[in-house]
């Protein structure tokens, strides 16, 4: 399957990496790294050689307990690199983002999807997804980034999660988003404990019946520091290891700061899901 990303074309029928990019000063994996737009677009042009499909550009960052910034702030951070990138790279860009106003100026600027951590559920944000006729990720979180992780609590995690995106996935539909045109994603350490965010990649063939495909983003993230006691930039090997199950189970892209290795590793697990 195809997606048209304001022109450029994702191929879902294999495994696709997307790029992360935060152009942001407090991410928890790479902040204020990339922030200035020339180490952002070098940043780009390596993930583009390393086999990134699609480069996700974020300009507020979610980790737990990361401040909110104004719409300004946040458009004054991924507008140049969403122009430049845009008029520059053969491959599409995504705008990480919740805020109508930076979805309406980013899609402008030429970005090609709408990646946003709160399902389009911030005022305005369903009607700006509409207007840009972009395709849009969905992901599931509970509460907000400054308390999620305040010991978050399911009956069924697969199912209440699964739910909720079937609900987002309806809302956009009505609103006249198609299906084909929209990705979900469960949300790995938004509101989750690791038990949660365990039983949801245990599971997460759940939830292929419910859009386009399934995004992944489980690279560096606090439940494989808490499975290996690792700190951040000692996760490579088990963010691979999730990644590959994470496919196994039927992901179709996983989003990833290392994105060489990632590419690689998806590279087998594809041959082996091939094999007769």
């Amino acid at each position: 399957m195809q997606l048209d990303c304001a022109g450029k074309m994702l191929d879902l029928s294999q495994p696709m990496v997307m790029g992360v990019l935060n152009v942001t000063p407090d991410s928890f994996s790479d902040g204020g790294r990339y922030l200035p737009l020339g180490a952002a677009l070098r940043r780009a042009d390596i993930m583009v050689q390393e086999g990134a499909a699609i480069i996700d550009i974020g300009g507020e960052s979610t980790r737990p307990g990361a401040p909110p910034v104004s719409a300004a702030e946040e458009l004054d951070r991924v507008l140049p690199v969403v122009e430049r990138l845009a008029r520059d790279l053969s491959i599409p860009v995504s705008v990480d983002t919740s805020k109508p106003e930076v979805m309406r100026e980013a899609a402008r600027a030429g970005a090609g999807m709408i990646n946003d951590v709160r399902a389009l559920q911030m005022p305005g944000a369903l009607d700006a997804a509409v207007t840009s006729g972009l395709p849009v990720c969905l992901m599931h979180i509970r509460g907000e980034p400054a308390t999620m992780q305040q010991e978050p609590h399911y009956g069924d995690v697969v199912i209440e999660v699964h739910a909720f995106l079937a609900e987002r996935v309806r809302v956009c539909q009505a609103a006249g988003i198609p299906r084909e045109r929209l990705l979900v994603d469960p949300g790995f350490g938004f509101g989750k404990t690791l038990d949660h965010n365990l039983r949801l990649l245990r599971h997460l063939d759940r939830f292929t019946d419910l859009a386009a495909g399934v995004l992944v983003g489980v690279s560096r993230k606090s439940m494989i520091g808490l499975l290996l006691n690792a700190p951040v930039d000692e996760r490579l090997s088990g963010s691979l290891a999730a990644a590959v199950v994470a496919l196994w189970q039927g992901a179709k892209i996983i989003r990833t700061h290392d994105v060489r290795e990632t590419v690689q590793a998806l590279c087998v697990c594809a041959a082996a899901q091939a094999a007769e």
